[in-house]
């Protein structure tokens, strides 16, 4: 790809946010979804990259932790239009998303409706697309018996073990481990990604992102007030998930509902609700922030939940051509990747399934939308809408028995 003279400079940004605000409006589906709509928007129609030097990105963004699509999108803004275009890209994928969870959080607080049906529809909706993500990720990254070994020690141990960081430490052991399980993993060759970010900004890039992981927390201690906690929390859920949006929910939910910021109801509710909106699922930060703390959350928590993505995508870039080829950075990503599905099968037995599934009804309302999302492959949005519907019908029910 040519590189564009700073004269269309303005009119490409133009571009990229006009694109990118697009595919925030119409991209339903989550982070895998998400790919596709980029590759059709980016790829086949525009050519701004070519189709192996999308791959080469989308492989860098899955090896990250944080929201793979929305990392992706950063990187083709980068590549597209410099470092502005990436922050460019971003607001536009992520915009409509945020707007329309901040009306949703205005709809919870103005009103009383935590015991409504519909609320206790969308935790039932959780339950049916969560169980998908497993189903598809299992079948992808846990097929034999090591990934599959991997993927069930982790549902054990995160079940079992709640400390603060115990995700992040079985993924750096899932990770060691695929090192030395995993070393046949075949590379294709290899193209550069052509990149306009210097290494020296890029290593700039990483030392902020580190030093605000480990800073923070002593931050938030000195100086305890809620926002300065919330950014703290966010940013850390931001810096350790791996595996995409739905791996978000355990690490969030231990941030927030212990401490009390939100109730386990009102975040259960949130978590179905983004499934019904466009754009990145990390935008469910920005509906806990705004629930937590007003429209001041809302802004702190978007930007602590993305600035480690934009970081880490940002820092990577320019040296993920050398790391890529390197066979044991491979096989840690075969070990990450199979405890991310234990991660998130842990993810679906608590906290959605305990508080979502309380009786017969309830398990064949999530047996029908799992069923019409995995056999009948309707969009998420329709199956929020039927799940609305259906837990409207069964406090109807509920009422008559």
């Amino acid at each position: 790809m040519e590189p564009i003279a700073n004269t269309n400079k303005r009119s490409s940004l133009l571009e990229v946010f006009l694109v990118s605000s697009q595919l925030g409006l119409t991209s339903f589906g989550g982070p895998i979804a998400h790919l596709g709509y980029f590759h059709n928007a980016y790829i086949r129609k525009r050519n701004w990259m070519d189709e192996k030097s999308y791959a080469d990105l989308v492989a860098l963004c899955q090896f990250l932790p944080g929201p793979a699509s929305s990392q992706v999108g950063i990187g083709i803004g980068t590549i597209r239009a410099g470092l502005l275009g990436g922050v460019v890209a971003w607001l536009g994928f992520t915009l409509p998303s945020i707007i329309l969870l901040l009306l949703f959080s205005l709809l919870i607080k103005g009103f009383d409706i935590s015991s409504a049906g519909w609320i206790h529809g969308l935790k039932i909706v959780a339950v049916a697309i969560v169980a998908q993500a497993v189903l598809s990720m299992g079948k992808k990254l846990a097929s034999t018996k090591a990934t599959a070994s991997i993927a069930l020690l982790a549902v054990v141990v995160t079940l079992l073990w709640h400390a603060v960081y115990s995700q992040i430490v079985l993924i750096i052991l899932a990770g060691l481990a695929g090192m030395y399980l995993f070393k046949t993993v075949k590379s294709e060759a290899m193209t550069a990604l052509q990149v306009s970010v210097s290494r020296s900004f890029a290593i700039c890039c990483i030392i902020v992102y580190v030093f605000l992981l480990f800073a923070l927390p002593l931050i938030s201690r000195l100086w305890h007030t809620p926002l300065v906690s919330l950014f703290d929390s966010f940013y850390r859920v931001g810096s350790l998930v791996f595996g995409g949006g739905h791996v978000i929910l355990p690490l969030l939910e231990r941030e927030v509902v212990p401490p009390g910021w939100v109730s386990k109801g009102v975040f259960l509710a949130g978590y179905g609700a983004t499934q019904a909106v466009p754009g990145p699922l990390f935008t469910f930060g920005s509906y806990l922030g705004a629930m937590s703390n007003g429209f001041s959350g809302a802004i702190v928590g978007t930007l602590a939940i993305f600035l480690p993505a934009y970081l880490l995508i940002i820092g990577a870039l320019p040296f993920w051509n050398t790391l890529r080829s390197n066979v044991r950075i491979q096989g840690a990503l075969v070990g990450i990747n199979a405890a991310v599905v234990g991660i998130l099968l842990a993810a679906l037995y608590n906290p959605l399934w305990v508080s979502a599934i309380l009786n017969p009804l309830d398990f064949a309302l999530a047996i029908i939308l799992f069923g019409l999302l995995v056999f009948w492959h309707l969009p998420p949005w329709v199956i929020v809408l039927l799940g609305a519907i259906g837990g409207e019908l069964l406090t109807l029910i509920s009422g008559w028995t």
